[in-house]
This record gives structure tokens, sequence and C-alpha cells, in this order.
């Protein structure tokens, strides 16, 4: 497909995804996530060509403009969405399918220094959403969603849907695999030390009251 062909296909996913854009002029002109995918396109074209310094300014260039950070080695596929992108990281060893949507804040990183393949491939038709954190040389299945602010360290399998702290598959072909998580009940390690406190501060008062009765 030729560059320009390209370039309008990127622009009708816009379209497709986001109820706010009205003309091409304005979605050509404006969206950041546009900018960031075009941008990374040359990156990735010099990357390939050994080209590391300048692929790697180009790159930065493009942070400092639309606040999206993809490392010019990740390999990305068509139709790739990157909506209200602030905050979004994609690491050098990414491979990301075709017709995958990410929003704002999210990180598909590594977990370490490990060398070789270390940072997520995510296939067809993926969508996650805000502040989602992917980490480490790990799968998300075609057709899966990952839920807002969920933290994912394992594979996920197809036709899936992932929540929670460390992220959970919920819903798996359509049907629910856990029924006692909700999206909106993530696991609070702070708040569950402070009722387990606050527990052994009511047991050290009954005992203490015992004591003064006893005397």
């Amino acid at each position: 497909m030729g560059m320009f062909k390209r370039m309008k296909e990127d622009m009708g996913v816009v379209f497709e995804q986001d109820p706010a854009a009205r003309t091409y002029v304005e979605v050509c002109l404006t969206y950041s996530g546009l900018h960031a995918i075009w941008s990374h396109r040359i990156a990735h074209a010099l990357y390939r060509r050994r080209l590391f310094f300048l692929a790697r300014v180009i790159s930065q260039v493009s942070r400092f403009f639309t606040g999206i950070e993809i490392h010019p080695g990740a390999k990305i596929g068509r139709r790739f969405f990157i909506d209200h992108g602030m905050g979004v990281v994609i690491g050098e060893t990414c491979e990301i399918g075709d017709n995958v949507t990410v929003f704002q804040g999210v990180t598909l990183g590594g977990t370490g220094k490990e060398k070789g393949k270390r940072h997520p491939t995510v296939k067809d038709n993926v969508l996650i959403s805000t502040g989602a954190k992917v980490l480490g040389s790990i799968t998300i299945g075609e057709s899966s969603k990952v839920g807002g602010g969920s933290v994912v360290l394992h594979d996920v399998p197809d036709h899936s849907t992932v929540v929670g702290i460390p992220g959970r598959v919920v819903i798996q072909n359509g049907e629910k695999i856990r029924r006692d998580l909700d999206h909106h009940k993530m696991p609070d390690p702070v708040a569950d030390r402070c009722d387990q406190l606050q527990k052994e501060i009511n047991d050290l008062k009954e005992e203490l009251a015992k004591v003064k009765e006893g005397n």
C-alpha cells in the first residue's frame, strides 16, 4: 500500500473510532496519536536500516510534541488507533497487530533489564483501556480487552477481558470466568492492611479492658 493510501486509512480509523472527528483537515492537523504513528513509521524505517541514532532522534522529537513515546524498534500493524494518547509508552520489542486501539496512559513495557524479546505482543483487534500496564514478554490474545488501570503480567487468551491488579481474566469467549471480581472492585492491598491493623487494635483494646477489670 502506498504512503498516501496508508495515511488516508489511518485517518479513516479516527473517524470510525472518535465521534468528535469532523474533517480530514482537522484530523490531519490536530490528532497527536496520528502524528505519533506517522513519525514512528519514519523512525522504524530508519531503525530497520540500522540508523539507530537518527531513528531515536525522530522518536524523541515526536514524544516532545505528542506526549507519546514509541520506540523505533516497535512493530506496529495497520489501523492502529491511539485515542487521547498522552502518556502512552510502547517499548522496543513490542509487536502490535492490526486494528488495535489504546487509550491515554497505556504502557506496553518490560519488567527488567533482560535482553531479547522483553515487551508484549498484542494481536489483532485488541483494545487496551486508559492507564493499563502490560508488562513483559507476554501475549495479549486476539480480540481481547484490557480494563482501565489493569496491570497485566501474564498471557491473555484470545477473546478475553482482563481487569484488576494483577490482571485476571474475567470473561472468555463471552462467558464469565470469575463472578466475584468486578471492574470497580479491584484489589486494594493498602485498605486490606489497614483493616488488619484495625482488627489488631480492637483485639488489644479488648485484652486491655479485661486486664483492667481483673485489677
